[in-house]
């Protein structure tokens, strides 16, 4: 096959999704655009005014409705990924089998795996516009740092979608998406610098948070809406995320094909 050839099938799996989506997305409103609005209005502005009362100087110089916003925007990206590449991607390979049925065309496993982590990336991407109007809206950030804020958006969901779709689709079942959430989404969720300074951490937990792909999204994301952009480790945030996407994709391809040729 030519490359056009593989960026069309690529694309014929992306269309799947969009045509599902439009058939569903009434479902999707609240955990994608509700969702983080109510995280933002109670936490930011409603809790978020008790923090600047009895701190004036506010959390690293500025309000905690500030402070808050960029780390929502990337965390929030982070759970739309992770739902997108769980049990869609399970009721793909063994509930629904609609990838079983795409590669007894030409698609291979390849284009349905690369699809399912475009699709993912799209779905981040439109959550985050919308999450960024809703910022502007409240006056936390600008159009000039909101345009800065999708790419940092969508880089965040593809290091996640990827190894989590490549994980979902080795798993028999949905019972370890369950400790997924648990053990591993929620604590980055809250431990990763989203709603207070990692430095509030024990030393050992700061370390551990450091490691995490959620902490170098939360830096980039915050770095770059308040203006504290530090270039170098921008770039390790960039290479960090960077390099869970293009590893969790290329584990994507070895998963899907094992498990579609069973």
């Amino acid at each position: 096959m030519t490359l056009r050839d593989h960026l069309r099938s690529i694309l014929r799996v992306v269309e799947h999704h969009a045509m599902v989506y439009r058939r569903t997305w009434r479902g999707t409103v609240f955990s994608t655009f509700l969702n983080p609005l109510l995280y933002l209005a109670a936490l930011g502005i409603g809790l978020g005014a008790f923090v600047d009362e009895s701190n004036p100087s506010g959390i690293e110089g500025v309000s905690y409705a500030m402070f808050l916003a960029p780390g929502i925007l990337v965390a929030t990206a982070m759970n739309t990924a992770t739902f997108e590449s769980t049990y869609p991607v399970m009721a793909g390979i063994r509930w629904l089998k609609t990838y079983v049925a795409m590669i007894l065309s030409p698609l291979d496993p390849r284009h349905v795996a690369t699809g399912q982590l475009l699709w993912a990336g799209y779905r981040v991407t439109l959550g985050g516009v919308v999450f960024l109007g809703v910022m502007m809206a409240f006056g936390l950030t600008d159009l000039a740092h909101a345009v800065l804020l999708v790419p940092v958006a969508t880089l965040t969901g593809l290091a996640f979608a990827a190894p989590i779709q490549a994980f979902a689709a080795a798993q028999k079942n949905d019972t370890p998406f369950a400790t997924l959430f648990r053990f591993v989404i929620m604590p980055m969720f809250i431990f990763s610098g989203t709603f207070f300074p990692i430095t509030q951490l024990p030393d050992l937990l700061q370390v551990v948070a450091v490691l995490t792909p959620l902490w170098h999204a939360v830096a980039l994301s915050r770095g770059i809406a308040l203006d504290a952009l530090e270039p170098t480790l921008a770039l390790v945030n960039v290479a960090y995320l960077g390099t869970f996407a293009v590893v969790g994709l290329l584990w994507s391809y070895r998963s899907f094909s094992k498990k579609l040729a069973e």
